[in-house]
Parts: structure tokens; sequence; C-alpha cells
């Protein structure tokens, strides 16, 4: 059973960092592709940034030059380092994986982990 559990949220001060982690169990090999998505009440998920098999990031413009996604070397922890936090950056987030790329990047990733909350204040 595939899971995927976030850790690192918290509260922050705009201009601050936090780094989220997120630890995945369950899969039978290493061929997944994951990514992070965020979300506010009343609004639609958003993709954050993803991460190709060969350690690329592929970023939202909202985030790019701020946030950084990458992976352990044995694809078994995902993170996000989040430095210049602004308030419109508070949502929960969350971590996602799946065997293709094609719905990684369209939000519609078969593995959801269980969210952590970043609150940024101005």
């Amino acid at each position: 059973q595939v899971q995927l559990v976030e850790s690192g949220g918290g509260s922050v001060q705009a201009g601050g960092s936090l780094r989220l982690s997120c630890a995945v169990f369950g899969f039978s090999d290493s061929s997944y592709y994951m990514g992070w998505f965020r979300q506010t009440p009343g609004k639609e998920r958003e993709g954050v940034a993803t991460i190709d098999s060969d350690g690329t990031g592929n970023y939202a413009d909202s985030v790019k030059g701020r946030f950084s996604i990458s992976q352990d070397n044995a694809k078994n922890i995902l993170y996000l380092q989040m430095n210049s936090l602004k308030p419109e950056d508070t949502a929960m987030y969350y971590c996602a994986a799946d065997y293709t790329a094609y719905r990684m990047r369209r939000g519609r990733a078969n593995y959801w982990g269980q969210g952590t909350q970043v609150t940024v204040s101005s």
C-alpha cells in the first residue's frame, strides 16, 4: 500500500523559509514521478513543483527562483525548500506521486499525502 507522509509545515513571517518533506512508502520500484501541490479554501488545487526522473525541477511561475524541489538518492523522500516566503504562499501543501509524468503534471496523480499547512504572515 502506497503512503505519502508530509512534514515540515508551520507558521513563518514573510521573507522566511521552510522545508517540506514527504516520506514515500510502498512503491514496488523507484520509477515514479513526484511533485508538490497546494490549495487554499475556495480555490482549486494548483501545482507548485514537479521533479523529473533526471532530477530536473519544474516550477509554477509564482514560485520560480524561490522554491526548490529535490529528492534523496533513494527517491524515498521528496523535499520542497521554500525561501523568501510570501503571504500568498499560505496554503495546505500536498505531495503527490504517480507512475506517469502526464498525470503528475496535470494534478491527476494517483497517490496523495494528507497535507501539511504553511502559513506566512506579513
